[in-house]
């Protein structure tokens, strides 16, 4: 297990040093500071972090994709500034970066809990989805419920909403759940460790699990650990007038064609 972790940890190290240097601009001597939109606008670039995933942001064929990098660059276009996204794979760095002013957002499908509402504003919903528990078909301790995780242990992202989940879920279930954080990676890493047997469990959101389900066959998620929750982008809480805007251009993007394409495209595609 320990050589696979490393060989999972080596690799997302890499991805992302390669991704941050391409389309980083940020030097190790900048200063930052939180801003609103004004000086978004002022300085003629807006600058989000997000996730490296199969969803929100990836490379494929030298080509930039992902549901909120195209999202956002149609936001960055209407308003005539440019856009600056870099991958994050820690979620608390995400935060971090967003509240020392590094970015002004986190262009990441973000589920909405009371306990973010501290350190975020959140942007109108963008998708609706659930925290679901990743599983071997074959596990001979196969979890059918909630009330079976009581004394097992389960992989999730360090301080994700999947944490604050299980957390009360615990309370729920009046038992204990024994929770590993990870801090480093995402949610693909975790997938292939449940399907290699080097975990048993791991939770993380239904969106982004859909995404790579396909390329692990043994794997289930058909148990959910929670009710349905929206979905939004994190913004800075120094910055009350950019979420304004940016919700009031949502409002009207989402009502488009062009919109539809492209939820269509990272969220129903079916033949993957």
């Amino acid at each position: 297990m320990i050589k696979r972790l490393l060989k999972y940890i080596v690799a997302i190290t890499v991805v992302s040093t390669a991704i941050i240097l391409l389309f980083s601009k940020k030097k190790p001597e900048d200063t930052f500071y939180p801003r609103d939109y004004e000086g978004i606008i002022e300085s003629g670039v807006i600058k989000a972090v997000t996730e490296y995933n199969a969803v929100s942001f990836y490379v494929e064929n030298g080509k930039v994709c992902g549901f909120d990098y195209e999202l956002l660059e149609a936001f960055a276009k209407e308003k005539g500034i440019k856009m600056e996204m870099t991958p994050e794979m820690s979620f608390e760095k995400r935060l971090d970066g967003v509240s020392k002013g590094q970015f002004d957002m986190i262009a990441l499908g973000t589920a909405t809990t009371s306990q973010l509402k501290d350190s975020l504003f959140f942007t109108h919903p963008l998708a609706i989805g659930k925290q679901i528990l990743i599983q071997r078909t074959d596990n001979e301790n196969y979890i059918k419920s909630t009330l079976d995780m009581g004394g097992k242990t389960i992989y999730a992202i360090k301080n994700s909403p999947a944490i604050m989940r299980i957390n009360n879920l615990m309370n729920e279930i009046a038992d204990s759940i024994h929770v590993k954080e990870i801090a480093e990676y995402g949610p693909e890493q975790l997938l292939a460790m449940v399907s290699a047997g080097d975990i048993d469990y791991a939770v993380c959101d239904e969106m982004t699990a859909r995404a790579y389900i396909g390329k692990y066959k043994n794997l289930d998620m058909n148990t959910n650990i929670s009710f349905n929750q929206f979905y939004s982008w994190g913004i800075s809480r120094k910055a009350p007038i950019l979420l304004d805007s940016i919700n009031s251009w949502l409002d009207r993007y989402i009502e488009t064609k062009e919109y539809k394409t492209l939820y269509d495209k990272y969220f129903n595609r079916k033949k993957h």
